[in-house]
């Protein structure tokens, strides 16, 4: 078995209280999972904000190192990636898909610059055809054209249009990864699904592994092959998706679940309850 990408026991600290302060936050504690490179899959990332998931996707994509443990993206070390070259190679590999996709482009800058910039620098398209034709083409696969955005800045475009943009952009080098942080979550309630089914065709289609961070159970349970909640840095719950998140055994799965269960006074008022409790025994902890 070939894997595409492996955690072994990864934590990430950052300093607090000064330049100078040997005190420290545990950001992810001793992580470990794994994704087959013959089994493209979507693995979800769960947890509330300061679970440490988009930490970890920092340190997928290469933008953080860990402090301990190995991050290993087909057979290579992220952290020993050195020169221009290696990490040009690396980044056409895994491709990030960011929260808010009015952020990830400059109002100011068309959109299209950024889909031709990027097929210049991973494909090496040089000439305007070329650039077109692989942006066309990537546009396409999310249910566009390239004379649907041409000259289009984003104000101009819906979030729905502009999050298939950037998925877009990301298809151009033909990843084997795609991390997409918290993906849907500035997107119209009623254009999720559009965009959730975008990632599980273009699992199936392309063959893409997809690491898929989010807060929210629902989309997770929806698309997600396989899944980890994460806690305070700490992975709590692992598994087959459907299974961990039909039947969760840790009492913060429990309580993620019961958050999202349909509004009622007695549902409302047992997720407050398990909450509290949980932030009870934190507090008991530390």
């Amino acid at each position: 078995m070939t894997m595409l990408l492996e955690l072994d026991h990864v934590t990430k600290r950052y300093p607090v209280g000064g330049l100078f302060s040997r005190q420290s936050i545990t950001a992810v504690s001793d992580v470990s999972f794994a994704l087959d490179a013959g089994r493209p899959e979507i693995f979800a990332i769960v947890g509330e904000s300061g679970s440490g998931k988009s930490t970890m996707a920092k340190m997928v994509l290469g933008n953080e190192v860990p402090d301990g443990g190995r991050l290993v993206f087909d057979g290579v070390d992220i952290a020993t990636i050195r020169g221009r070259d290696a990490r040009e190679a690396f980044m056409a590999k895994v491709q990030p898909v960011f929260q808010n996709p009015f952020e990830a482009f400059n109002p100011l800058t068309p959109v299209d610059a950024y889909l031709f910039a990027t097929a210049h620098r991973f494909c090496g398209a040089n000439d305007q055809a070329s650039k077109e034709g692989l942006t066309d083409r990537a546009l396409q696969r999310v249910g566009l054209s390239l004379a649907e955005i041409k000259g289009r800045f984003s104000h101009e475009l819906s979030g729905g249009q502009l999050q298939r943009v950037a998925v877009a952009r990301a298809l151009i080098p033909a990843p084997k990864l795609i991390v997409a942080d918290e993906p849907v979550s500035m997107v119209d309630a009623s254009l999720r699904m559009s965009i959730v089914n975008l990632f599980r065709a273009l699992r199936d289609e392309l063959k893409v592994s997809i690491i898929y961070i989010t807060h929210d159970l629902a989309t997770a349970y929806y698309i997600s092959d396989r899944v980890i909640i994460m806690r305070s840095g700490e992975v709590v719950e692992s598994g087959d998706a459907r299974a961990v998140l039909d039947n969760p055994r840790n009492a913060y799965s429990i309580a993620l679940k019961n958050a999202v269960l349909p509004p009622d006074p007695k549902a409302a008022a047992a997720a407050i309850r398990d909450r509290r409790i949980l932030n009870r025994a934190d507090a008991g902890a530390a």
